[in-house]
């Protein structure tokens, strides 16, 4: 009785262990470092003065960053990459970024 006990234990913890994975396959904590990139990258954005990158959409997964949006133009398109970049935990950035049409 006490075997099993302690067998049915070991069972559950193993279980909840296993639990801790999300549906995408990320750990808990894969996730917190994804969610503060985007926040961090996100906040970078919007404290850039010179231009509007208000509009930049950003998702992180696995320490890679993706950018969607409109921008206003070709080198706000590039700063908002380099922006991304230089935030701690990077590993890669998708500029997927439109520019407006004139």
């Amino acid at each position: 009785m006490r075997l099993s006990t302690s067998v049915l234990f070991l069972m559950i913890i193993l279980g909840l262990g296993a639990g801790c994975r999300s549906m995408t396959g990320e750990s808990a904590s894969q996730n917190v470092d994804d969610a503060t990139i985007t926040t961090q990258v996100k906040a970078k954005l919007a404290a850039e003065k010179a231009s509007n990158l208000t509009r930049v959409s950003v998702a992180t997964a696995r320490g890679n960053v993706s950018l969607t949006g409109i921008v206003p133009t070709a080198t706000d398109r590039v700063r908002a990459e380099e922006i991304a970049r230089g935030v701690k935990g990077v590993q890669g950035v998708a500029n997927n970024l439109q520019v407006e049409k004139p």
